[in-house]
């Protein structure tokens, strides 16, 4: 319970701060941002403030078709759990943790890359 409401609070406090960053007019200290989990690479802090709330909208998105999938997102993208935690916190098993992180991490990356097509 502890990692889970954890990992929660980390996202949010990630997309908080983008969007406080994306809404002032100043330039800020971050020059490259990575979300290494989906290989999305930012070349400025707006690109990463973007990159961190395309990642919230692509898991708010999951989280309504599957939201077992975006859970163990959370807790293993932004709880830094590992599998076999992230299995133990769920009460699921370590093969069924892999299929949802690997079909997550799929569905996720397809999300963001449709979202950079459109114009």
């Amino acid at each position: 319970m502890f990692f889970s409401i954890a990992s929660e609070a980390m996202r949010r406090v990630l997309v908080n701060h983008a969007v406080a960053r994306q809404t002032e007019k100043r330039g800020g200290s971050w020059s490259q941002v990575t979300v290494s989990l989906l290989e999305v690479e930012a070349s400025d802090s707006n690109e990463g403030d973007a990159a961190v709330l395309d990642l919230d909208r692509a898991l708010t998105a999951l989280a309504m078709i599957d939201p077992q999938q975006s859970r163990v997102v959370e807790l293993r993208y932004f709880g830094g759990l590992t599998i076999e935690e992230t299995a133990s916190a769920m009460n699921l098993s370590i093969a069924t943790v892999k299929r949802e992180w690997a079909t997550a991490r799929l569905w996720l990356k397809r999300a963001l890359q449709a979202d950079e097509n459109v114009p």
